[in-house]
């Protein structure tokens, strides 16, 4: 997760439709397999391990970000929340990397790097904004490398030494409109690097979250299009 958005979205980011409904896909794909302990790499401000550790039966998060300034712990729903700018071995049943292989030069190293801290049985949920073609200022802003189809992840997934069990698309229903604003000459490609993030009026941030909690039932299915692209997976 991006601090860079974070700074922006304020006290507001998990109101707003973008990252509320992605917490929800988060837990729909986790399902209702316990999770004792929480790996969040590149975790920023640990937005979706704090939704975990609310709303279901994790118990711990180490969240891990070298944007840190230095090593803290916190609680959050009486739950222990530790930041840190590395981290070697951990016991950690679920690994999280929201919007994080895109910033790196080596995304196959760093995933391999994090598959080796971790057991075998240990599960990835991981995520990264989809296809090349919608690049725009935004991806600049941000300072991402690369977008990705949803068959490179899983590859990708797969050659880090995961076993791929889920990948699809999600903001299946908002893509039309994504890629219209990105595509269109005067659009957010043609424009000077920037977040294209933003606090919505309440009517309009409403209206999107309606649009992705109606796809929610179709999450795994959508193999043709999003803006994310999701994978949950296993390490053997």
């Amino acid at each position: 997760m991006d601090l860079k958005e974070t700074d922006i979205l304020g006290d507001s980011i998990g109101e707003h439709w973008y990252y509320s409904s992605k917490a929800a896909a988060t837990r729909r794909l986790l399902g209702d397999s316990p999770v004792r302990r929480i790996l969040d790499v590149g975790a920023g401000s640990g937005f979706f391990s704090h939704d975990l550790l609310t709303r279901t039966s994790a118990q711990e998060a180490w969240c891990v970000d070298i944007s840190y300034l230095s090593d803290s712990d916190a609680t959050i729903a009486g739950k222990a929340l530790h930041y840190r700018r590395d981290i070697e071995a951990i016991d950690a049943d679920l690994v999280l990397l929201m919007d994080v292989l895109e910033h790196v030069d080596d995304d196959l190293g760093l995933l391999r790097s994090y598959v080796d801290k971790v057991p075998s049985g240990s599960r990835f949920l991981m995520t990264v904004p989809a296809f090349q073609f919608l690049w725009s200022g935004h991806d600049d802003f941000l300072e991402h490398k690369r977008r990705y189809t949803l068959a490179q992840f899983e590859t990708l997934s797969r050659d880090a030494g995961l076993t791929v069990q889920r990948g699809a698309y999600y903001f299946g229903a908002v893509f039309p409109i994504a890629a219209a604003l990105r595509l269109l000459p005067s659009g957010s490609r043609a424009q000077a690097p920037r977040s294209q993030l933003k606090r919505h009026h309440p009517a309009v941030n409403r209206v999107l979250k309606t649009l992705c909690h109606l796809e929610l039932p179709l999450l795994g299915r959508n193999r043709l299009a999003g803006l994310s692209v999701f994978v949950l997976a296993h390490k053997p």
